[in-house]
């Protein structure tokens, strides 16, 4: 049964700027490749962090929103961790989608 999943990346463009959409869209294949089924991806911009972390003082984020089996997520992770340009990483499972049901229209008297 697949459920439905966040995943917040944090990439590495230090230097790289021009090059973000190219690392969006490989990384969006990734999840693809793996079985996992896209529903949104939202570029969240580049923000500085609170503090410095080793050389990085900020980071690109991107959240993920899927569709994906559990145990893809272990997959995942271990993927991404080897990739330079995934800086961190969170994943989150997400409530299902509900349908909302159609609005009723008053009836004029």
């Amino acid at each position: 049964m697949k459920n439905r999943y966040e995943a917040l990346l944090v990439l590495n463009t230090q230097g790289k700027e021009d090059t973000i959409k190219d690392v969006v869209d490989r990384l969006e294949s990734e999840f693809q490749k793996e079985g996992a089924e896209i529903e949104q991806v939202q570029k969240m911009h580049k923000r500085q962090f609170s503090y410095v972390a080793g050389e990085l003082d900020a980071g690109f984020y991107v959240n993920f929103v899927f569709h994906a089996e559990p145990q893809l997520i272990t997959k995942l992770r271990s993927k991404f961790k080897l990739d330079p340009e995934v800086y961190r990483q969170h994943f989150q499972r997400l409530r299902p989608k509900k349908e909302r049901p159609a609005k009723k229209i008053a009836a004029a008297k």
